[in-house]
């Protein structure tokens, strides 16, 4: 195995450890904590899901892997905060939409060469790009993971464990 297939291995199961903990965490809450607040006037497991879905959905067109699955649910997951708008959706069907936007983004990186993992990503152009070659989709679906790895630490506190700790 090259470094190169080594480094792009190490960040895609990088992402796969961090989607699965969203997952554990989000099939341990009942559909009552999901609409609790992690800490007073913070933001709710159900929203913080929601969001991960979004921000992972928007990566299709971004990473140039496809059309988004959910837009749909932008406006009361990413558009605006927390409670300004009711949740379009149940949790059971977020939690489908989380497992779908998921699902079909690992198989498409999964597919992805290293070389391919290199190019760069819809939000900078060919030309800055030649100038700035990290702004490239692996950097793209290290900060992504890092941004679910965040949100998993804030649903952390929704359980009842947490809570009592």
């Amino acid at each position: 195995m090259t470094t190169e297939e080594l480094l792009a291995r190490s960040v895609l199961n990088s992402w796969k450890l961090v989607i699965g903990r969203v997952d554990q965490l989000a099939a341990s809450l009942s559909d009552e904590q999901l609409q609790q607040e992690v800490a007073p006037g913070r933001n709710r497991p159900i929203y913080l899901i929601g969001h991960l879905t979004v921000t992972h959905d928007l990566l299709f067109p971004l990473l140039r892997l496809g059309e988004r699955l959910h837009p749909e649910l932008d406006n009361a997951y990413l558009t605006n905060p927390d409670q300004t708008v009711p949740d379009p959706i149940s949790s059971s069907a977020l939690k489908k939409a989380w497992n779908e936007v998921n699902a079909k983004l690992t198989a498409a990186f999964e597919s992805l060469t290293p070389a391919q993992w290199l190019e760069r990503h819809n939000a900078v152009s060919e030309e800055d790009f030649a100038k700035e070659p990290l702004r490239n989709r692996l950097a793209v679906l290290m900060s992504r993971t890092n941004h679910a790895s965040s949100h998993a630490g804030q649903i952390l506190l929704a359980l009842p464990s947490a809570r009592n700790s």
